[in-house]
């Protein structure tokens, strides 16, 4: 079992900045997927970015390449999402999710390809 919990979100004015952490537990990650997520009020869960710890090979949803960097930290067995040039349409809860293994690229996307969830961390973006 792997346990997951997000922290670092918060308010923010537009164009701000925020480092998203997700620490696990239980198992080190060391050979999983971890990917970043986010749900808007009255919307779908959303893919934003994953990573696979055994290449370091990252991939992010399209219209968000250039302001956010996903990246993972072995000492601390956690992944994190930098976020720059905040807009308020990504206000939303950001989870943090992990999956056994190096997720093909078609799949990080796909919310089912994930064993494990946290419980998500608020982001909100506004003047």
């Amino acid at each position: 079992q792997v346990q997951l919990v997000e922290s670092g979100g918060g308010l923010v004015q537009p164009g701000g900045s925020l480092r998203l952490s997700c620490t696990a537990s239980g198992r080190r990650l060391n050979t999983y997927t971890t990917a970043w997520f986010r749900q808007a009020t009255g919307k779908e869960r959303e893919f934003v970015a994953a990573i696979s710890w055994t290449d370091n090979n990252a991939g992010y949803k399209n219209s968000l390449k250039g302001r956010f960097t996903i990246s993972r930290d072995n000492a601390k067995n956690a992944a994190h999402l930098q976020m720059n040039n905040l807009e308020v349409e990504d206000t939303a809860v950001y989870f943090c999710a992990a999956a056994p293994g190096r997720l093909i690229f078609s799949r990080r996307a796909d919310t089912s390809a994930y064993d494990y969830w946290g419980r998500g961390t608020q982001v909100t973006v506004s003047s």
